[in-house]
C-alpha cells in the first residue's frame, strides 16, 4: 500500500475497493470526499448538470440532447448502469461531495486485473467549484484508494490540450504526460486530440493526498 493515505470506510464486497467512502480531505473550499452514487442524487445531479451545461459540454463526449440526457429521470439509467458495472468489478463510480453536497463525479473505469492492474480516471466538478482545489483533492483521494485498497498499479487519464485547468489537476496529483492521442474522441461535434497522462504506484510512495498536504494545497480534517 502507498504510504499515509486517508481513512476508508469499506463494506465487504466481491471486488477490492468497492463499495467505499473515501476521505475527507480539507481544501480552501471545504471538506472534499468521495462516496458511491445514490438513486436520491437525481435532483442535485440534474440541477448541476443543467445549470453548468455550457461549461461542462465543452469537454465531454458528444452524445444526444444535453437537456434530455441530464434530467433527473435520466439519472436512474446512469446510476443503475454504474452500480451494475461496479458489482462486476469493472468500474469504481463516485460522487464528489463538498461539505456533504454533490459537487461532481469521479469514475475509475476499464479496470483490468491480472498482470496489468490498471484503470482510467475521469471526473467533472461544478463550475462554481472549479479552481478551488475540489477536483485536485478528489483525484488525490481516488489515486490513494486505487493504489491502496483497490490494488491497482497504474492509472491513466486523457485530457484535451486546451483544458488547462484539468491538466493542472492531473499534474498536481502526480500524473505525467505520456503522449498524444490524435482525433481520440468526438467532443462538442468534432474529433479532438487528447493528451494521455499516467501514474503508477511507485511514483507516489507517500500517497497523493500526503503530497498535496506537503505542498500546502490540502490538510486533514
Amino acid at each position: 500500500m502507498a504510504g499515509a493515505v486517508p481513512e476508508f470506510e469499506l463494506a465487504e464486497g466481491r471486488h477490492p475497493g468497492w463499495p467505499a467512502r473515501v476521505g475527507p480531505v480539507v481544501v480552501s473550499a471545504g471538506r472534499v470526499a468521495l462516496r458511491p452514487p445514490r438513486l436520491r442524487d437525481a435532483a442535485a445531479w440534474s440541477e448541476v448538470r443543467l445549470r453548468d451545461r455550457d461549461y461542462l459540454r465543452r469537454w465531454e463526449p458528444t452524445g444526444g440532447d444535453w437537456n434530455q440526457r441530464n434530467t433527473s429521470t435520466a439519472w436512474f439509467g446512469q446510476w443503475n448502469a454504474l452500480r451494475r458495472m461496479a458489482r462486476r468489478g469493472h468500474v469504481l463510480p463516485f460522487v464528489i461531495t463538498l461539505d456533504g453536497a454533490l459537487a461532481g463525479q469521479l469514475t475509475i473505469g476499464n479496470i483490468i486485473r491480472g498482470a496489468l492492474r490498471s484503470g482510467w480516471i475521469g471526473y467533472w466538478v461544478s463550475q462554481r467549484n472549479a479552481g478551488s482545489g475540489v477536483a485536485t483533492a478528489a483525484v488525490a483521494l481516488a489515486v490513494d484508494h486505487c493504489f491502496g485498497p483497490t490494488g491497482l498499479h497504474r492509472l491513466e487519464a486523457t485530457v484535451r490540450p486546451e483544458n488547462s485547468p484539468s491538466v493542472r489537476v492531473l499534474e498536481k496529483s502526480g500524473f505525467r504526460r505520456e503522449g498524444l492521442f490524435e482525433r481520440y474522441l468526438d467532443v462538442a461535434g468534432a474529433w479532438r486530440d487528447h493528451w494521455v497522462y499516467a501514474l503508477t504506484r511507485e511514483e507516489v510512495p507517500e500517497g497523493a493526498v500526503a503530497a498535496l498536504i506537503r505542498a500546502g494545497r490540502a490538510e486533514r480534517p
